[in-house]
């Protein structure tokens, strides 16, 4: 039996439409109710987490394979686990965001960027060799400039009507996202064939493998 953690939410609503489609029965998915932990024909285990906690239970060998946003894995770079698939789903991107004349004003400080991704947010303006001052939020970024705290931010965007909303725009785009495969290391090699039948049946309806390096 495979063990996978799955991000709640979005990527959940999408994997349980995946799975349908390759023929395991989601019945159980549909009606679980509270339930955090699911079995489904006894071939496979579920368990719903936070996207952060699904990276622990993987690489802990808790489950053998966990369902995330790339944002998460970006964000945290440094984690010990394979990444095998792009599922291809959950699309959206990283960005800069402010008002529209964000790039016509001349400050005499360090700009402030509010966002819930710092080390992101870190590694693109040091890439633009900008020294900034980075305030991490919790809730709704958009609110680091409505309110003045901040003047631009950085953030994940969809469809950019909550930006709209607020008199905001992308800036700039930093690196798309989408939801990944990603496995432990000691689990591939002794569910190896389990987990790859798996990603073969996953790859028949439109994602892309990621290229990996597995030693």
């Amino acid at each position: 039996m495979l063990k996978i953690a799955l991000t709640k939410g979005r990527i959940e609503k999408k994997m349980t439409e995946t799975l349908k489609k390759i023929g395991y029965n989601i019945d159980p998915l549909i009606n679980k109710d509270r339930e955090l932990q699911i079995n489904i024909e006894d071939k496979m285990e579920i368990i719903f987490a936070k996207s952060n906690d699904v990276v622990t239970f993987v690489e802990h060998g808790i489950v053998d394979i966990g369902i995330v946003g790339s944002d998460t894995l970006l964000e945290n770079p440094f984690k010990d686990y394979y990444e095998l698939l792009d599922l291809e789903i959950g699309k959206c991107s990283f960005a800069v965001c402010s008002y529209p004349n964000f790039k016509n004003i001349k400050f005499n400080r360090r700009k402030r960027i509010a966002t819930k991704y710092p080390n992101i947010a870190k590694k693109y303006f040091e890439s633009k060799d900008e020294d900034v001052e980075i305030i991490k939020l919790e809730g709704s970024v958009e609110l680091g400039p409505v309110v003045g705290l901040t003047d631009a931010i950085v953030d994940i965007v969809e469809t950019g009507a909550t930006l709209k909303a607020n008199g905001l725009e992308v800036i700039d785009t930093i690196i798309e996202v989408s939801t990944r495969l990603i496995c432990n290391k000691t689990k591939f090699k002794y569910k190896k064939e389990e987990i790859l039948n798996l990603i073969d049946l996953i790859e028949k309806y439109k994602v892309t493998r990621i290229i990996v390096s597995i030693h």
